[in-house]
């Protein structure tokens, strides 16, 4: 059986470029800025304690979890989880991304809404991505068109998950740095090296939505291929 060659999957390349270059640009950042100490001498942990008290937010605990860059907030258990390396060290890269999960606490006790939608759509996005391929596959195959319709629309659930992100996690990115300034963890000339690391991490967040996006406009395409063909 001849190759066939797939022309669609060009449209997938400039998502795949900044998704290397991402994973690239937030491992160097991260490396780089993990050896430069913060001026306040303070843990990772000790900032993200410091912070929710700040910010009288008491109901949250600060648990240690394993992995390298596995820092996430748990709004259910409401346990905010940081990896070893942000957990223990007192760099301005573990402050930084330690504060951002903190931010997520924030917009957690603040009802930000983008958070309550992304939340509320978790459900869906999940049957949507693990659903909508094979909706697709057997759509196509069996030619028809129906479950090739309910695949796409699957699928846009979770590019919606994707888009609804990306302010969610620039948000806490800015509420870090202005909680790190304003409560004298870092200071002065400190605020940019740690907005580069918080940066660098949001780009990983675009290349992933840019590649949902792109996929999601690869299946219409060939949805309508299809179409035409017959």
């Amino acid at each position: 059986m001849p190759f066939i060659f797939d022309p669609t999957y060009l449209l997938l390349i400039p998502a795949i470029l900044l998704s290397l270059y991402a994973q690239t640009k937030v491992q160097t950042t991260f490396n780089k800025y993990m050896r430069v100490p913060a001026r306040s001498g303070i843990t990772g942990a000790q900032a993200a304690r410091e912070l929710l008290k700040q910010n009288q937010i008491y109901d949250i605990k600060v648990e240690q979890v394993s992995g390298r860059l596995s820092d996430h907030y748990d709004p259910r258990s409401k346990i905010l989880r940081l990896s070893p390396e942000v957990y223990s060290n007192h760099s301005l890269a573990s402050l930084g991304v330690a504060a951002h999960e903190v931010g997520h606490a924030f917009q957690h006790a603040s009802e930000y809404a983008p958070l309550k939608l992304r939340s509320a759509i978790v459900p869906v996005a999940n049957i949507g991505s693990s659903l909508a391929m094979p909706l697709l596959l057997f759509g196509l195959i069996l030619s028809i068109p129906a479950l090739v319709q309910i695949g796409i629309i699957a699928f846009s659930a979770a590019v919606l998950f994707q888009l609804i992100t990306l302010p969610v996690e620039f948000n806490a990115s800015n509420r870090a740095i202005a909680a790190l300034e304003s409560g004298g963890m870092i200071q002065g000339d400190e605020a940019g090296p740690t907005r580069k690391v918080l940066n660098a991490a949001a780009l990983t967040y675009v290349a992933a939505t840019l590649m949902s996006v792109l996929q999601l406009l690869r299946l219409i395409l060939i949805s309508g291929g299809r179409r035409n063909r017959r």
